[in-house]
């Protein structure tokens, strides 16, 4: 169970991206990491990284295919069987696919609302209760860009994070009387390994620490402060 001086900290699609970037933030801080994945193989080699450059913090792993809601619900009682609640909770797995509403192959909207709003949404209520009972917590929900403007060939990628930014302000709401912060995270382009191969400059792009200092400074706050939002672009804005 957790001590209440060590934080746990609960990050989806950690293997990788702006979830790696952000657990080796936190584990940084000395944290007990909870992380999931959905490869296990890429899980445990990013954990055996963390785990060798921050031999002070505590790192678990569960892999789980998010898109299913019976493993999101199952990634939440390991949760907390493993550490009693979330302290903080970063809703990060992510599906990315370009195409257009006319076009796409059929069933892009339901593969990427699966991954980038149901995931968050039965993960964020099999913790709820805990964190509600300890009147605490964070919950960041990765968003994007894409959730505040449309864009050409957003398609159902950006339809799905348009619903998962009203599913975080809906949230945050909810939460205010039980003392749990909600934090909607809107990166622009960040060079991950979705831009692998794609021809851009990465000097063209924020990088995904950018994002994961952000939601660390934000987690520091006081308890009556709330950051609601945070929108990062490139320098030379989005691409």
């Amino acid at each position: 169970m957790a001590t209440s001086s060590v934080l746990n900290v609960v990050i989806t699609g950690a293997s990788r991206g702006i979830g790696l970037a952000t657990a080796e933030a936190f584990a940084g801080e000395g944290c007990r990491l909870l992380l999931s994945a959905r490869q296990p193989a890429a899980l445990e080699e990013a954990a055996r990284g963390l785990q060798q450059r921050y031999p002070g913090s505590q790192v678990m792993t569960r892999a789980a295919d998010l898109s299913d809601p019976n493993e999101a619900k199952a990634l939440g009682d390991w949760v907390l069987t493993t550490a009693g609640t979330a302290d903080i909770l970063v809703n990060n797995a992510g599906l990315f696919y370009p195409g257009s509403v006319c076009s796409e192959p059929e069933g892009s909207l339901e593969s990427q609302l699966a991954v980038n709003l149901y995931s968050a949404y039965h993960l964020t209520r099999r913790l709820l209760p805990a964190m509600m009972a300890a009147g605490r917590g964070h919950i960041f929900n990765l968003c994007s860009i894409a959730s505040l403007n449309a864009y050409p060939n957003g398609g159902a990628y950006s339809i799905s994070k348009f619903a998962l930014y009203g599913f975080s302000k809906n949230l945050r709401e909810e939460m205010k009387p039980h003392g749990i912060k909600v934090t909607h995270v809107l990166p622009g382009a960040a060079y991950t390994d979705s831009w692998r191969g794609s021809g851009v400059d990465p000097n063209r792009l924020m990088e995904a620490a950018d994002i994961a200092r952000m939601i660390l400074a934000a987690s520091r706050l006081s308890p009556q402060a709330c950051v609601e939002e945070i929108v990062l672009r490139p320098l030379l804005g989005d691409l």
